[in-house]
């Protein structure tokens, strides 16, 4: 691997030494609409070199080293027309352009902010968040994760690298299917699109080849989504048609033998460009740094619009995403004597086990409305269906005179679920006298079940776990399960539905200056089990927010929220859990510096958590597991979020989440005061990237990172004194842009460090983990056509 990364490294250095160094110009301006308004936040795109810059609060903007002859820019903000403008660049001369933007007639409110592309920073949130406002002004702590930063980064999916780009955000352990993160005290909910797409065990984390960019909301959000955790959710909001032609592909190769390819095609499919379409593919074969173990994928979705007239839309999308990976489980580490006590490599699989396939596939339709230049509805429909069809692997315990012993025992893994989504909204606005309103209303409903099944199981060979020898289970050692009846039969059921109405008005007095958000909504869950029966329960959730703009560039905020889901499960008699309820109260500062270069936000906030489940240690018996309605939790917290271009060509993130989590009430005396499970009282983190934009290493970047977590808490742990040890992980990067050319070398774990997470299960009185790889490297190289 080290010659891999010198090679890599060489490479990156011998393309630099011969790049040509032509004369250089640069190009400035200024963009207003029509109206005479700067426009903020404008992308400015020079199409014969692939670079892009984003247009400061005063809607300036500068393009340095650009080579001496004809370009062409292409500048995009969502609602309004694309400008293309050809520009005559001259040696040592800055060529000034002053554009002005008119309203689109036809690219109604886009699911994705085209001009967001820049690499760290954005002003504002998708559409699918469903808010008119920008980020500086929504009184609520919302980070947006761009496009351009997940490749920079190369994630690959939710499983990676996303969480140390947003504060306080951290994953936990689990399978490899989906994505367990943390944040505020609690697990977040995963959306997609505007919609909650979470059931018991999936869905299937999104593949980034398909995303536009993800969006953590903290706090409550049912106001303006379907319903989500008090501590607040993540929505990813996948790639939909920009009306212009353009694509791009990318191979890659790293370590443990991965190989990945994606392409994204992006256009029209009609003349007069009312059909567009959009078309993302991957497929991806990797093994592991464990040995038999692998991640096999592939991920297709394409999307299709159609513009029926000036004020109307209709958008498709289909999504197959596809999930191969040995035994479940199996990248799991046991041991009696403590964490790290076996090598990061260890696994309890074996050569011919059976794979676990996994399938996600999803259909969305979305129909949008232009009433006037004020008003506008959104319809959307949305079915999900994941299925998991396999085995998982766990021990029964740990035996021997040496503790050596692993009773493997594997288990039926099968899972069967469908959701289906609707959202109906409008968006307004109306001016009473000085006082501005931005009005949302709409209509949630959904109705999720969910099929499992791992009753049946069977052991295995036992494994010493100290000096294992693998290929001792035969074919006809290992069980063959009955699936003969079907999964909605035999399998153990979980029914989640809701709807709500809700209903804000966002208040602007003083020129917009002053702004009082008023909301609520009215929400009833139902829930049934093949136990209980079906369990049904209303509740009102007001919300109240208030923000204020000291200057254009400087704002504070302050607001009241509550959050009311589904508790998904039951209790050991079968019967159905009361939903979950939580209060949020939260004080922010929000501000932008160098005129929009970069921003910060500081956020102070307190959740209190009711019908919090937690281990019911008096009917659980050996795997057979049963958890309770403890009581109550609350958490405090502080965050601080700082992102963009600090210096020039110096874009960072950096971050930190201090975050006190602890039970308040519980029938258990002892677990009072104690920090609840799956969360880090202390996480910092950082990413810089420095990029050259002259001389002969024009195009060359750098980037380094690292996150840092202290005081965890093991996601699920039955002991409450058992902590994991600190955490800290240095990672970093070169690329380099030539053109349409784009490499791109990331180096993981750079200090080999064994970092890892788990648990400690008091029944069978063993330690578990989950390891991460050692140093390993990606090396991608993309095309933009």
């Amino acid at each position: 691997m080290k010659k891999a990364l010198l090679a890599a490294i060489k490479l990156l250095l011998t393309i630099t030494c011969l790049a040509q160094q032509p004369n250089y110009g640069s190009i400035k301006g200024q963009i207003r609409t029509k109206d005479g308004k700067v426009a903020e936040g404008v992308s400015i795109f020079i199409k014969e070199l692939n670079r892009t810059t984003i247009a400061n609060n005063d809607g300036v903007f500068k393009l340095n080293t650009i080579p001496e002859g004809t370009h062409t820019l292409i500048v995009t903000l969502v609602g309004f027309t694309d400008i293309e403008k050809t520009v005559v660049v001259k040696a040592n001369e800055i060529t000034q352009v002053d554009l002005q933007l008119a309203i689109s007639n036809t690219e109604l409110n886009q699911v994705v902010i085209l001009s967001n592309k820049s690499a760290f920073k954005t002003n504002r949130v998708s559409s699918t968040l469903r808010l008119q406002s920008s980020i500086i002004e929504i009184p609520q702590n919302i980070q947006v994760i761009t496009g351009k930063l997940i490749n920079d980064q190369q994630i690959f999916d939710m499983l990676e690298g996303v969480t140390r780009n947003v504060s306080g955000v951290t994953r936990n352990e689990h399978w490899d299917n989906y994505a367990n993160i943390f944040m505020r005290g609690s697990r977040v909910a995963p959306f997609r699109n505007g919609m909650n797409v979470s059931t018991t065990w999936g869905p299937l984390t999104e593949d980034m080849s398909m995303v536009e960019r993800i969006e953590f909301v903290k706090g409550p959000a049912g106001f303006m989504l379907s319903n989500g955790s008090s501590s607040g959710l993540y929505n990813v909001v996948t790639k939909k048609p920009s009306g212009r032609t353009k694509g791009e592909a990318s191979l890659t190769l790293g370590s443990f033998d991965m190989y990945r390819a994606t392409i994204d095609l992006d256009g029209k499919l009609t003349d007069d460009g009312k059909l567009l379409y959009r078309f993302n593919a991957m497929g991806q074969a990797k093994n592991s740094f464990r040995d038999f173990d692998y991640n096999n994928r592939y991920t297709i979705a394409p999307v299709l619009k159609y513009l029926v007239d000036d004020n109307t839309s209709v958008t498709l999308e289909y999504t197959h995403q596809f999930s191969q990976v040995n035994m479940i489980g199996t990248n799991y580490v046991f041991s009696k004597k403590g964490y790290a006590d076996l090598d990061r490599n260890f696994t309890t699989g074996e050569a011919n086990f059976a794979p676990t396939n996994m399938n996600d596939k999803s259909l969305l339709t979305i129909l949008e409305h232009k009433f006037d230049d004020n008003w506008k509805f959104t319809g959307q429909a949305a079915y999900f269906n994941y299925t998991q069809v396999g085995m998982s692997m766990w021990p029964d315990g740990i035996t021997g005179d040496e503790e050596n012993i692993m009773a493997r025992r594997v288990y039926l893994s099968e899972d069967y679920a469908t959701a289906k989504t609707g959202q109906f909204f409008i968006n307004g606005e109306e001016k009473t006298g000085s006082v501005n309103h931005k009005i949302l209303a709409g209509f949630d409903m959904s109705d999720k079940i969910n099929y499992y099944d791992w009753t049946q199981s069977a052991l295995i060979s036992d494994l010493d776990i100290y000096n294992p020898v693998y290929g001792t289970v035969s074919a006809e050692e290992m069980p063959v399960f009955d699936r003969s009846i079907d999964i909605k039969v035999r399998g153990l059921q979980y029914k989640n539905a809701y709807n709500a109405f809700y209903l804000q008005d966002e208040l602007g007095f003083f020129d917009e200056k002053l702004r009082l958000t008023l909301a609520g909504r009215y929400t009833t869950i139902k829930t049934s089990t093949i136990y209980s029966g079906e369990f049904k329960a209303s509740k009102f959730t007001p919300r109240i927010g208030l923000s204020y703009s000291i200057n254009p560039n400087t704002s504070v905020y302050a607001m009241r929220d509550q959050s009311f889901t589904e508790n998904y499960g039951t209790d050991w008699e079968g019967k159905s859990f009361d939903p979950l309820s939580g209060t949020n109260i939260e004080v922010g500062f929000k501000r932008d510096w160098l005129n929009g270069k970069w921003n910060s936000v500081f956020a102070l906030y307190q959740i209190t958590n009711d019908n919090i489940l937690t281990a019911d240690q008096e009917h659980s018996i050996g795997t057979q597991q049963f958890s309770k309605q403890s009581g109550q939790q609350k958490v405090r917290g502080f965050e601080a979020d700082i992102r963009g271009e600090i210096a020039p060509n110096l874009d960072v993130i950096i971050n930190y989440a201090f975050t006190e989590a602890k039970v308040s009430k519980d029938s258990d005396p002892l677990l009072i005061g104690s920090q609840v499970s799956g969360t880090s009282k202390h996480v910092q983190n950082a990413w810089l990237n420095y990029k050259i934009d002259n001389g002969s290493l024009n195009g060359l970047g750098i980037s380094l990172g690292y996150q840092y977590q202290v005081d965890r808490k093991p996601w699920f742990a039955s002991d409450s004194a058992i902590q994991l040890p600190d955490y800290f992980r240095l990672d970093g990067g070169l690329t380099y842009t030539k053109n349409k050319m784009t490499f791109n070398l990331i180096v993981n774990n750079i200090l080999d460090k064994y970092l890892y997470s788990g648990g400690y299960y008091t029944y069978n009185e063993t330690y578990y983990w989950q390891a991460e790889a050692g140093t390993n490297f990606r090396l991608s190289v993309g095309y933009k056509f």
